[in-house]
């Protein structure tokens, strides 16, 4: 079985995150998406998201595109790589934060994940950003 990982804070989910979750779908049998914890998006965004981490855990589940949807880890971003051994992971086009080096950072654990940026989907329309500033 080829599973695939994807992370994000999913505050406001929309087409772009739907697209994102689709297209890392089709590279596996198994996709678990790993939802930051508030205290993360906090550290990255420098503030607090609209929704907490539970509501967005529920939101993505209810979407029915996951096999799995689970909390991030607050320390150590890439622990819940080490507990789930995915295959490949996706990251979205706009995706910085953690993941500078994140190839050798694996390879150091002896994970040997395949690492893939996903395409955007309309990022002018379709940007959390912009949807939450009311400029869409």
């Amino acid at each position: 079985m080829k599973k695939v990982m994807c992370f994000g804070t999913f505050d406001v989910l929309h087409e772009g995150h739907k697209f994102y979750l689709s297209e890392a779908k089709k590279l596996g049998d198994y996709l678990v998406v790993v939802v930051a914890r508030d205290e993360t998006v906090k550290e990255v965004k420098s503030r607090q998201p609209l929704h907490n981490e539970n509501e967005r855990v529920k939101n993505l589940q209810q979407l029915g595109i996951a096999d799995k949807v689970i909390l991030g880890n607050p320390g150590d971003k890439l622990k819940v790589v080490e507990d789930e051994k995915p295959s490949i992971i996706c990251l979205g086009y706009d995706q910085t934060f953690f993941t500078n080096n994140i190839k050798e950072k694996l390879r150091q654990r002896g994970l040997d994940v395949e690492v893939v940026r996903l395409p955007a989907y309309k990022p002018e329309v379709y940007k959390s950003s912009l949807i939450k500033k009311g400029r869409v």
